[in-house]
């Protein structure tokens, strides 16, 4: 899988508390991540792929990178959708 990024000029981020709350802009849509979800938001730095995400959330719980690579693959599947995220190119 490809470098992410994130798509500043599609969405509105703040955080609130521990989760961080986005706003697709163009499709209205709202994003609640909190916990893995939004280490997965903080991981997307134009510098990781999918799988170096999910490695590094592994680490940080000390959970199966199987497992976790899956549930990382399915948010950034949703905010690709969404066009927060985008492959860098």
């Amino acid at each position: 899988m490809a470098v992410l990024k994130k798509l500043k000029d599609n969405f509105v981020a703040t955080q609130v508390d521990d989760e961080v709350l986005i706003v697709d802009l163009d499709g209205g849509e709202l994003f609640s991540l909190s916990g893995t979800g939004r280490a997965v938001w903080e991981a997307i730095d134009g510098k990781r792929d999918a799988d170096a995400i999910a490695a590094l959330l592994a680490a940080a719980y000390d959970a199966d990178e199987t497992v976790i690579a899956g549930d990382v693959r399915a948010l950034i599947t949703s905010l690709r959708e969404a066009a927060l995220i985008a492959p860098v190119k």
